[in-house]
C-alpha cells in the first residue's frame, strides 16, 4: 500500500469517530444508550443486522474457505436468509409484545431468574471464546498482511478505535456506522471480485480450474464435513440460535418502530444474506485460481508445505486493487471487522449491565447504568484478546469452521428452549433449567475435549451432527422434566407469550408486502440452491 491508501483509511477512522463522539450527546439514559429510544426504520436495523454479522468469519474465514473448499460454506450464509424469515415472522411479535431489553430477560418472563442468569453468563462466555476473540484476530491478519503491522499492534489498533466509538454513542452509533460500512462492505467486495474475474479471464476460467467438488452446494451424506444430512437438519439449529434467541443479532429489532418495522428489517437483512456467497467466497476461489496458475504473480504464503490461507482477501486486494481504490476497500474489509466488533461489545455490556448489575442493583440512577455498560466494554476487550491463542489452537481447519464449531455446542439447548417455551405451554422453568444444565455439560465436555484433543463419544460425530444430537436430547429431557413437575404459572406468562399480535394492530397492507417480498426472498434461496446443485 501507499501513501494514499494510508490516508484513505485514515479518514475513515477519523468518520466513524466522529459518527460516534457526535451520537455521544444525551447518552444518560439506557433506553437511548442500549436501544436507540426502540424508535429506529426498517432499512438502518436490516443494514445493521448484515453490517455486524459479516464480520471476521466472513472477511477471513468465507475467503479462505473459498480457497480451500469452494462454495460449501456459502450454506451457511443462504440459510440465514431463512432464520431471518423465522425471526421477523415468529419471533419479533413476542418479543415486541413482551418489551424487554435483553433475551434473558425475556426468559425470566417466560420461566425463571435462573433461566435469564444461565443464558446472560452463556452469552458472554459464547462473545468472547467466538465473536469477539475471533474478530480481534481477524482484525490482526488484515493489518498484518495489507499494512504490514505486527499482528498484536494491529490487534490493539482495532480494539481502541472500535471500542472508543462504542463506548461514547451506545446502540445508535453502532448501527449508523453499520450502515455506512454497509455501503463500503458491499462496494469494494465487488469490486474485489470484478478485478479478480478479470485477472484470470472470466468466471468461465474460475470454474474450470477450481478444486474438485468447489462448484457445488450439497456434499453426500458421507461427506466427512458438510453431508447433506448435517447442513439441512443441523445448521439450522445454530441459526435459530443466532438469529433468533442471541442478543447480538435480537438486540436491533428490538429498536425497531414496531413490528412491521422489525418484520421488514429482517427481509431486508435477508436478501442481504445472499450476497456473501458471490462476495467473500467467491473472492477465496478466484485467488485458488490465481495462486496454482505458474503464469500468476499472485502466491499466497507457504509454511511447511502448507498454503497459509487466512489471510487470501487481504491479500487480494493488495495485488489487484489501484492505488487509492485499494485503501478504500480496505478500510471497507476494516470497517466490516469493527461493525461486528463494535455490536458484540455493545450487546455484551447490555447484558453485564441489565441482567446482572442492575439485577442485583435495582435502585441505581440511568447515568450509572450506562457507565458500568462502558466500563464492561473494556473488561471485555482484555478477556478476548486472552482466549486468542486457545482460539488459534482450535482453528486449525478454518476460521468459519472454528465458530460454527464452537457455536454448536452452545446453540442446541438454547435454540430448545426458545422454541419449545413459545410454542408448548406446559414447557415449565424445571423443564428449561434441566434442558440448559445438560446441554451446558455435554458441550462444555467437547470443548474441553477437543482443546486437549481427547477422543470420546462426544468428539465422533461432525460438529453439526452433534448439534442436533443435542437438540434432540436437550428437547427430550425438557418435555419429560416438565411433564413431570408441575404446571407453570399460566396467569404470569400469557399476556407475553400466548397473546399473540405484537403491540399494535398492523396494517393490511404492510403484513402483505412482507409476504410478497418474503415470497420473493424464498424464490432466490431455490434459484441459488438449483443452480449451484
Amino acid at each position: 500500500m501507499v501513501l494514499l491508501d494510508y490516508f484513505v483509511v485514515a479518514l475513515y477512522f477519523i468518520l466513524i469517530l466522529g459518527i460516534g463522539i457526535y451520537t455521544s450527546k444525551n447518552k444518560d439514559n439506557t433506553s437511548e444508550y442500549f436501544l436507540a429510544n426502540r424508535n429506529l426504520g426498517w432499512f438502518v436495523i436490516g443494514a445493521s443486522l448484515f453490517a455486524s454479522n459479516i464480520g471476521s468469519e466472513h472477511l477471513v474465514g468465507l475467503a479462505e474457505s473459498g480457497f480451500k473448499k469452494g462454495l460449501i460454506e456459502s450454506q451457511f450464509e443462504i440459510l440465514a436468509a431463512f432464520m431471518l424469515l423465522i425471526l421477523g415472522w415468529v419471533f419479533v411479535p413476542f418479543y415486541k409484545k413482551s418489551g424487554v431489553t435483553t433475551m434473558p430477560e425475556f426468559l425470566e418472563i417466560r420461566f425463571s431468574p435462573s433461566a435469564r442468569m444461565y443464558l446472560s453468563l452463556v452469552s458472554i462466555f459464547a462473545y468472547v471464546i467466538t465473536k469477539i476473540s475471533v474478530t480481534i484476530f481477524a482484525g490482526a491478519v488484515v493489518f498484518e498482511t495489507l499494512l504490514g503491522l505486527d499482528f498484536w499492534t494491529g490487534a490493539v489498533i482495532v480494539v481502541i478505535v472500535t471500542g472508543l466509538y462504542t463506548v461514547l454513542g451506545g446502540l445508535k452509533a453502532v448501527i449508523y456506522t453499520d450502515t455506512i460500512q454497509m455501503f463500503l462492505l458491499l462496494g469494494g467486495s465487488i469490486l474485489v471480485m470484478i478485478f479478480g474475474l478479470e485477472a484470470i479471464g472470466g468466471w468461465g476460467n474460475m470454474v474450470a480450474s477450481s478444486g474438485d467438488g468447489f462448484m457445488s452446494l450439497w456434499r453426500t451424506a458421507s461427506h466427512p464435513e458438510y453431508p447433506w444430512t448435517a447442513i439441512l437438519f443441523g445448521a439450522p439449529i445454530l441459526g435459530v440460535w443466532y438469529w433468533c434467541t442471541d442478543q447480538f443479532i435480537v438486540q436491533r429489532v428490538l429498536a425497531a418502530k414496531n413490528v412491521s418495522v422489525g418484520r421488514k428489517a429482517t427481509i431486508f437483512a435477508g436478501f442481504l444474506k445472499l450476497t456473501p456467497m458471490f462476495i467473500f467466497v467467491v473472492p477465496g476461489m478466484i485467488a485458488y485460481t490465481l495462486h496454482n496458475d505458474p503464469s500468476s504473480a499472485f502466491k499466497l504464503p507457504i509454511e511447511n508445505g502448507v498454503v497459509q490461507s487466512q489471510g487470501t482477501l487481504a491479500a487480494m486486494v493488495q495485488f489487484l486493487l489501484p492505488a487509492g481504490l485499494r485503501g478504500l476497500v480496505a478500510a471497507g474489509i476494516l470497517s466490516a471487522l469493527m461493525s461486528s466488533l463494535s455490536s458484540v461489545f455493545n450487546s455484551c455490556s447490555t447484558l453485564i449491565t441489565w441482567d446482572i448489575y442492575k439485577k442485583y442493583n435495582p435502585d441505581k440512577s440511568e447515568k450509572s447504568l450506562v457507565r458500568v455498560g462502558q466500563l464492561a466494554t473494556a473488561v471485555l476487550v482484555i478477556t478476548g484478546m486472552l482466549w486468542i491463542p486457545f482460539q488459534k489452537a482450535l482453528s486449525g481447519g478454518g476460521l468459519f469452521t472454528y465458530l460454527q464449531s464452537v457455536q454448536a455446542l452452545i446453540a442446541p439447548p438454547i435454540a430448545a428452549v426458545f422454541l419449545l417455551g413459545l410454542f408448548i405451554k406446559r414447557i415449565n422453568a424445571q423443564g428449561a433449567m434441566a434442558a440448559l444444565y445438560t446441554g451446558a455439560v455435554l458441550g462444555v465436555s467437547r470443548l474441553v475435549s477437543e482443546v486437549y484433543q481427547i477422543e470420546n463419544i462426544l468428539t465422533q460425530p461432525l460438529f453439526l451432527h452433534f448439534a442436533l444430537y443435542l437438540f434432540l436430547i436437550c428437547s427430550a429431557i425438557m418435555l419429560v422434566v416438565s411433564y413431570c413437575t408441575p404446571e407453570p404459572d399460566y396467569d404470569k406468562i400469557k399476556d407475553v407469550i400466548y397473546n399473540y399480535g405484537g403491540e399494535s394492530e398492523e396494517k393490511e397492507s404492510d403484513i402483505k408486502i412482507d409476504k410478497i417480498l418474503t415470497g420473493l426472498l424464498i424464490i432466490c434461496v431455490l434459484i441459488i440452491w438449483y443452480t449451484f446443485s
